[in-house]
């Protein structure tokens, strides 16, 4: 059964329920009245229900024939509707798609506009460190050449309002600029500008490069030679030449007619050397007064090594054949042949074994006591002026330290003077400083090897003293013990 069928039962039974439902209600109104009226008859009734009914189907009738009059337009009307809708869904879509495109190309718009800014930056980072490594290569003269371009480059890095395509037309015209000069260094150039003589006066004239070497010849031809940047000066220097061949050679190529180039090279180093090359008593002169005590001590220390080692190099020491017969005599307690042995030995160790061989009949105590007497005087003869080479060695550096500290206060008070900008003025405090230092260190390490080797060779004389020494208490304790048990066997024969 479809929709419809179901409708249509339903109209047809509503009725009757609704007659069913009405009358008990009118019948429990009305009772007044009915008890006063007569009750319908069954035939009344069904005729109610029948005009009823014809009533309501042609209510239900007209209600069909609006609906089938309007659905119609509303079928119509839903599908305008839905192809409204879907149309609208569609630019939807569109809309959304497009904002998506449009979101991610502005993302991607923005990603590599962060990307463009870091080149940006990264280029005029290379710029820069190109421009000053430019400006670093130049040779002295070619700063009157580009230092406008390299200037106001330099200006417009440090002008934080200045455009980035203005900043980098100024920084590609240094880049051009580099560009040029590497044609005109390969070719040659010649160029006009100012430079200083030998006496500092400034001279105008003109410039011939080649490579990194550059002539110049004044505008009234006094100066001709090559250029090259002295210390302590920002200006060019002329180093004039200085043989008559070598200026007729140099005027000729800077007139443009040709000839020899003379050429340095050493790139003018052979100059700056040669400006700095000095004498051993003017390197000396530079470490001021307390040089003069390092000396002192240095000529002191080397004279008491130099007695020292002569002293100990000429003193004799006794062979082993002759300590062996010395040895022999002492056993046998034979003085007078013990001291005329020991007479024969020469040094520290000759006048000991002489000193104990004359107190051979002696106890051995007594024996040792003499014997050690004249170690201790040989011992204390060896090691004398030894510690005052010692003193030398230390006392040497600390001069230097001492030196050190007035060559860093008088750089400290040229500097409170004419302040840091010129090296050269701050020179002489500091060449005093490390100078003192320096022969302080030259004089302590080669006295302190220098005692070292005698303090060693005193103890080796000492230490053979030693030995000699305890050879012969030997023998004469054994002599001795000989001769006392030789009566003790006599009497218990």
């Amino acid at each position: 059964m479809n929709l419809r069928s179901m409708f249509r039962s339903f109209l047809i039974v509503l009725p009757c329920l609704w007659a069913l439902a009405v009358l008990p209600a009118q019948q429990g109104t009305n009772a007044p009245a009915a008890a006063k009226q007569e009750p319908p008859s069954f035939e009344q009734a069904a005729a109610d229900v029948q005009r009823r009914l014809a009533q309501s189907l042609d209510e239900l009738a007209k209600v069909r024939e609006r609906i089938a009059a309007e659905k119609v337009p509303m079928d119509k009307r839903l599908r305008e509707s839905e192809a409204e809708l879907q149309r609208v869904r569609g630019e939807y879509q569109d809309l959304a798609r497009q904002l998506d495109t449009q979101t991610l190309d502005l993302g991607n718009l923005r990603t590599d506009i962060e990307r463009r800014r870091g080149q940006v930056t990264y280029l005029s980072g290379l710029l820069g460190d190109y421009l000053r490594g430019f400006e670093s290569r130049l040779h002295i003269a070619e700063l009157q050449r580009y230092g406008a371009r390299i200037e106001q480059a330099q200006l417009a890095m440090q002008n934080q309002n200045l455009p980035e395509a203005d900043l980098f037309l100024s920084e590609l015209a240094v880049v051009d600029a580099s560009i040029d000069r590497v044609d005109d260094v390969i070719g040659g150039a010649r160029f006009d500008g100012k430079a200083l003589d030998q006496n500092g006066l400034q001279e105008i004239g003109t410039f011939v490069q080649v490579g990194p070497a550059v002539l110049f010849r004044s505008a009234d031809g006094k100066d001709i030679g090559l250029v090259d940047q002295v210390l302590g000066s920002l200006e060019p220097n002329v180093m004039p030449l200085t043989d008559p061949d070598d200026r007729a050679a140099a005027a000729q190529l800077v007139f443009g007619t040709g000839g020899a180039f003379p050429l340095d090279p050493t790139l003018g180093n052979a100059h700056k050397i040669a400006a700095i090359e000095e004498t051993w008593l003017a390197h000396v002169q530079k470490g001021g007064p307390v040089m003069v005590p390092i000396f002192v001590l240095a000529g002191l220390a080397l004279l008491v090594v130099l007695g020292k080692w002569l002293a100990m190099a000429f003193l004799r020491q006794p062979s082993r054949r002759q300590l062996d017969e010395l040895l022999d005599y002492v056993r046998a307690a034979d003085r007078d042949a013990a001291v005329a042995q020991a007479g024969t030995l020469r040094g520290p160790v000759g006048r000991m074994l002489r000193a104990g061989a004359e107190h051979l009949h002696e106890p051995r105590e007594l024996v040792e006591e003499v014997m050690f007497e004249q170690a201790l005087s040989a011992r204390l003869k060896l090691n004398s002026w030894l510690p005052f080479v010692a003193i030398c060695a230390t006392s040497a550096p600390l001069l230097g330290l001492l030196g050190t500290v007035t060559g860093i206060m008088g750089t400290f008070e040229l500097m409170t003077v004419y302040g840091t900008g010129d090296p050269k003025t701050l020179s002489s405090g500091i060449s005093e400083a490390l100078i003192t230092t320096e022969y302080g260190l030259i004089v302590a390490i080669p006295s302190l090897l220098l005692h070292a080797f005698l303090s060693r060779r005193a103890r080796g004389i000492q230490d053979g003293m030693e030995k000699a020494a305890v050879a012969m208490l030997n023998e004469l304790g054994k002599s001795q013990a000989a001769r006392g048990a030789a009566p003790v066997a006599a009497v218990a024969g």
